[in-house]
C-alpha cells in the first residue's frame, strides 16, 4: 500500500494499540461464521476459513471464541450474512472503497451514507471509485518473525508478484487474486503464523495530501472502519513527508 501503505501502517499500528478489542473480535468473528457457512467446517478444507482464524489467532482471539464463531455457522443460527461493497469519496477528493459483511442491507447502506456526509465525504455509485485501485491477493506477516531477504525469497517462489517490508511493522505480499490461497498454502510450510490474508484493493493512482492534513484523513477513514458492519476501508491517499 503504497499510498494504500500509509493507510494500512497506521491501521496496523492503531488497531493494536488502542481499538475496541470486543469490536475487533465481532469482525473476526462474523467472518469466521461466513467462512465456515459457505465452505467446510475444518480449515484445512476451507482456505477463507483457515485464514480468518489464523486472522483471529494474530489478535490474540481465545479459542473459544472461534470455537463459538465456527459452530454459529450450523443451520441453528439464521443469520445471512452479504458482503457489500460501498464507493465514494473523502476529504481532498480520495478515493475510498468499503467493505461490509452485514445481515441487515437497509441498516448498513444508511449507516455508510452517513458516516461519509457526516465526516466530509461522499459516497457515490458503484464503479464510481474502484476504477482508482486494482484487486490483488496480499498476505501479511509480522515484521519481527522473519527477515526481508528471507520473506522476499520465500514469496517469490511461491509465486508471489511483490514483497514489500515495511520496517518493524509487517510484510505485505501480493499476488493474482485468483492465486491467494495458493500461494498462502506454500508459505505455510515455512511460516506458521500471519496477520491476515485476503483480497484487498491496491491503489493505482494516489492522491497526495499534506501531512499536517493527515488528522482529518485518518478520523474520517477509521470513523467508517469503525462501524459494526465494515469489515475493511482502502483508500488512495499518500500523505506527504
Amino acid at each position: 500500500m503504497a499510498g494504500h501503505s500509509h493507510w494500512a501502517g497506521i491501521k496496523h499500528k492503531k488497531g493494536k494499540a488502542d481499538k475496541i478489542r470486543s469490536k475487533i473480535f465481532s469482525k473476526l468473528s462474523r467472518e469466521i461464521t461466513v467462512a465456515a457457512k459457505l465452505g467446510d467446517k475444518n480449515p484445512e478444507m476451507n482456505p477463507r476459513l483457515r485464514s480468518a482464524i489464523q486472522s483471529a489467532r494474530a489478535a490474540n482471539m481465545p479459542k473459544d471464541n472461534i470455537d463459538r464463531a465456527i459452530d454459529k455457522s450450523e443451520v441453528g443460527d439464521q443469520s445471512n450474512f452479504d458482503d457489500i461493497r460501498y464507493e465514494g469519496f473523502g476529504p481532498k477528493n480520495i478515493a475510498v472503497i468499503v467493505d461490509t459483511l452485514t445481515d441487515n442491507k437497509n441498516r448498513t447502506a444508511s449507516s455508510i451514507r452517513t458516516l461519509f456526509q457526516k465526516n466530509g465525504g461522499n459516497l457515490g455509485t458503484k464503479g464510481s471509485s474502484s476504477h482508482n485501485f486494482k484487486q490483488s491477493g496480499v498476505i501479511k506477516i509480522d515484521y519481527k518473525i522473519i527477515s526481508d531477504e528471507k520473506i522476499l525469497d520465500l514469496a517469490l517462489n511461491a509465486g508471489a508478484d511483490d514483497c514489500i517490508s515495511y520496517n518493524n511493522d509487517f510484510h505485505e505480499i501480493r499476488c493474482d487474486k485468483e492465486d491467494v490461497y495458493k500461494v498462502k498454502k506454500i508459505l505455510e510450510k515455512d511460516i506458521q503464523s500471519f496477520i491476515s490474508t485476503g483480497i484487498e484493493w491496491i491503489p493505482l493512482i494516489y492522491i497526495e495530501v499534506d501531512s499536517n492534513e493527515k488528522d482529518e484523513i485518518v478520523n474520517f477513514l477509521e470513523n467508517i472502519e469503525d462501524d459494526d458492519d465494515v469489515q475493511s476501508v482502502y483508500s488512495n491517499v499518500r500523505f506527504k513527508d
